[in-house]
């Protein structure tokens, strides 16, 4: 079961089966108590990426101003209703993410997409650091044709701004509409806020956005 390179592409046949109940229940907020899953107020919209792991992503997302609620999750590959260990293995196909709920009328999306690029090294494949495997993957899920219009292009910003600064690198993030989307455990959730000298690699990586 856990003998497979991570670094190998997932088959559909290699995946994990899961399970059809969700594995989580939710609990509000551990830094403003608001709620984590929908329904959540009328007008806002949900950004989701990853980068790396998803403990030190949320945090940087819950701190900007403007945003109404983070949470962390699995997204982006194959297995219904993962568990974390389950992701863990490489045969979920998912990537670890932070969910970003936000009102468009108040925030706008170039911050939340600064704060994702200057955060974490896009130019790594299936690791950041010493993270290693596809949960830990470059990746932005949009929700909104706006959203994915809006990615692609500061994807390509960033990349002027990484050939400017004298980086050779090539962006691997993957822009893609969001599929399923599946809420990690409890104990995941705002794990920073809970555990302050949690482990954490996020921070200015290279250049500015």
């Amino acid at each position: 079961m856990f003998g497979r390179s991570k670094l190998q592409a997932l088959r559909p046949e290699e995946a994990l089966p899961g399970r059809a109940e969700a594995i989580a229940v939710q609990q509000p907020h551990h830094v403003h108590g608001r709620s984590l899953t929908p329904p959540w107020p009328d007008g806002h919209e949900l950004l989701v990426v990853g980068m790396g792991c998803f403990w030190g992503a949320e945090r940087i997302f819950w701190q900007l101003e403007g945003g109404w609620t983070t949470f962390v999750g699995y997204a982006g590959g194959i297995t219904p209703n993962p568990t974390y260990r389950e992701v863990c293995t490489a045969r979920t196909g998912h990537a670890e993410i932070a969910g970003v709920v936000y009102d468009p009328s108040v925030t706008e999306l170039e911050p939340l997409f600064a704060a994702f690029w200057e955060n974490h090294d896009p130019t790594q494949a299936d690791r950041q650091g010493n993270d290693i495997g596809p949960q830990y993957r470059s990746i932005l899920l949009t929700t909104t044709d706006e959203q994915a219009a809006a990615a692609a292009l500061s994807r390509d910003r960033y990349q002027a701004r990484l050939a400017e600064a004298g980086f050779s690198g090539s962006i691997t993030t993957t822009i893609e509409p969001l599929g399923d989307l599946y809420w990690a455990e409890p104990e995941h959730q705002q794990y920073l806020s809970k555990h302050p000298g949690g482990d954490c690699n996020h921070g200015f990586c290279q250049v500015t956005y």
